[in-house]
């Protein structure tokens, strides 16, 4: 019942910065909170980020705080992550992904992306 779609993914030499979006349609007011996630080959699926749709409250990874800025705009409805300071280590594909509860687990998000490729250089 709700649509997510990734954007924004591309290849960025190291230390640069990329700017993904999803864009999110359907049930939206069933969305609690929303996040990013990535995976690399061979590995798991990872925490990025996380906002509360309605508040914006924010949690962030260890592994990307500082660097990384997850936003969102309610009435466009639409969800950022702004990425900084890239290096070899968050190549990987990012998914953006919604739920009904306050969680960093993969798998209690209801709602997916298909993905969107993220490759820096070095």
């Amino acid at each position: 019942q709700v649509q997510l779609v990734e954007s924004g993914g591309g290849l960025v030499q190291a230390g640069g910065s990329l700017r993904l979006s999803c864009a999110v349609s359907g049930r939206t007011f069933s969305i609690y909170v929303m996040a990013w996630f990535r995976q690399a080959p061979g590995k798991e699926r990872d925490f990025v980020a996380r906002i509360t749709w309605s508040g914006g409250t924010t949690l962030y990874a260890d592994s990307v705080k500082g660097r990384f800025t997850i936003s969102r705009d309610n009435a466009k409805n639409m969800m950022y992550l702004q990425m900084n300071s890239l290096s070899s280590e968050d190549t990987a594909v990012y998914y953006c992904a919604a739920a009904r509860l306050l969680t960093t687990y993969s798998r209690q998000y209801d709602n997916w992306g298909q993905g969107t490729q993220v490759t820096v250089s070095s």
